[in-house]
């Protein structure tokens, strides 16, 4: 009979970070406020649970601004959006709410300030994808993407005294770190982020995943496909030797993963809610594992602000909530 698992450690922190808290929050107080439908450009968050649920409640996700019609309230996803998007509804008269995480946010400030003063970037990133495409899309020349240390090579700068590094805030911390060395090693003079581009719930979430992996024999990531962190997380592990699979759902997880393994590390992508790890726990236990630990970890207590025109008025006789996660578990 093959060995089922004995017991799940779950990574400290895992989930929600605040910068996906506060775009949640921001879409449910909109719909609150104002009712149903209100515009989300782009899926608020990679997480096909918490688009699912938002679309229940009377979100519509576009992807288009044509697709909103005049008069509607947008509001734009947490991974940001260009200077192009942002003028177009503008122009076309939306109300509109911004769920731009703060730590993109800072990015955006950071390039128009260097640009101002003469600077192109070297962005590093992945292609396609939403974060990349508003940083980038903050300027509409001199911004050079790289997605590894083989592109480095080939990035022709218009000039190389005034060059600065940004990175999207998702990556892999040592893949980032690898690839900025590469661009110091071609571009001696090149100006570097004061602080670390990269959020510091990516990183938290990296660094638990270096400790789980050392601890158990198999690491589940629970994230979408789409999710930039969560493939981060997955990679980590494999790349630390512990075989890792990443599930948008415990519907995902195969019994044969399990066959052999008596400990399995779980954690959850930045924008995973809690409830879906709940449900991978009750699958994992339902495979033979009967003890569920808890690792040692940081513990976030940052919380973002919202954007005005989001406080629920008591004169509407309806209650200021706020939304917690069944467990309060990795939130920022």
């Amino acid at each position: 009979m093959a060995i089922q698992p004995q017991e799940i450690v779950l990574a400290e922190p895992r989930g929600f970070c605040a910068g996906v808290d506060r775009a949640i929050e921001i879409v449910e107080r909109a719909l609150q406020k104002f009712g149903a439908p209100i515009y989300v450009r782009h899926e608020i968050v990679h997480n096909t649970y918490v688009v699912n649920d938002l679309k229940s409640k009377g979100a519509i996700f576009i992807e288009d601004l044509a697709d909103v019609p005049p008069g509607a309230t947008l509001v734009f996803s947490a991974h940001g959006v260009s200077k192009a998007v942002q003028a177009e509804a503008e122009a076309r008269g939306f109300s509109i709410f911004d769920a731009t995480c703060p730590l993109v946010t800072k990015v955006h400030v950071e390039v128009a300030k260097l640009a101002r003063e003469g600077y192109e970037f070297i962005m590093i990133g992945h292609k396609g994808h939403p974060e990349v495409e508003g940083t980038m899309g903050q300027l509409d020349h001199g911004i050079h993407l790289v997605e590894d240390v083989q592109d480095v090579s080939r990035v022709q700068p218009a000039q190389t005294e005034k060059l600065a590094v940004v990175t999207q805030t998702t990556l892999s911390v040592d893949d980032a770190a690898e690839i900025t060395a590469a661009v110091r090693a071609r571009f001696p003079q090149v100006r570097e982020p004061k602080q670390q581009d990269i959020c510091y719930a990516t990183q938290n979430r990296q660094d638990a995943v270096k400790v789980l992996s050392a601890q158990v024999e198999l690491v589940i990531v629970v994230g979408s496909p789409t999710s930039s962190n969560s493939n981060r997380l997955r990679e980590l592990a494999v790349r630390l030797g512990t075989p890792s699979h990443m599930v948008d759902s415990a519907d995902e997880l195969l019994p044969e993963w399990f066959e052999g393994v008596t400990r399995v590390g779980l954690t959850a992508g930045a924008s995973a809610p809690e409830v879906l790890v709940r449900q991978v726990i009750d699958r994992i236990r339902a495979l033979g594992a009967v003890a569920v630990r808890r690792m040692e970890g940081i513990e976030e207590t940052v919380k973002f602000p919202l954007p005005k025109g989001l406080k629920i008025d008591a004169a509407t006789g309806l209650e200021i909530s706020q939304r917690v996660p069944e467990t309060g578990a990795g939130r920022g």
